[in-house]
């Protein structure tokens, strides 16, 4: 319900982008985010300027080459979405926001019940199973039947 607090802890006209992290969302995230890696120079970007350009890009439906130039470089902010694919970290983000969500809502943590129909189990036997990723798999047939776009594709 949109009450006079709740107007006010979702208002983004502070923001330079709607997508942007507010603070109490970026300290959320944070403590998430690994450390940069020992050795070597130390880490010059700032993470969470990555973080809303991994937001912006699918948010507006843009392509990595088109992401604004108020965020790092493209192949900066492509960089850090393919590794956080590839050490589980963009999955450890969506779980602990999903908790998150659910004791919000009054709910507990993992949900009790969950309801199957019998196109939601056609649909999964025809994709694979859950541990495949899209993402890394070339399209079986065309781009449009695939439902990935063809620039997240190229992305990893």
């Amino acid at each position: 319900m949109w009450t006079t607090g709740n107007r006010a802890r979702y208002d983004q006209r502070q923001l330079r982008y709607p997508s942007d992290l507010t603070d109490e969302e970026w300290s959320l995230i944070a403590p998430l985010i690994p450390a940069a890696r020992r050795g070597g120079n130390k880490r010059t970007v700032d993470i969470r300027e990555v973080m809303n350009g991994l937001i912006y890009g699918p948010g507006t439906g843009c392509p990595w080459r088109a992401i604004s130039k108020d965020f790092p470089p493209r192949s900066t902010v492509n960089y850090y979405f393919c590794r956080w694919q590839h050490d589980g970290t963009l999955d450890r983000l969506h779980h602990a926001l999903y908790i998150l969500c659910r004791e919000q809502a009054g709910r507990e943590a993992s949900p009790t019940a969950a309801i199957i129909d019998s196109q939601s189990v056609k649909n999964a036997a025809n994709r694979g199973g859950a541990s495949i990723r899209p993402v890394l798999m070339p399209a079986g047939g065309s781009r449009a039947r695939s439902g990935i776009s063809s620039s997240i594709r190229r992305a990893c």
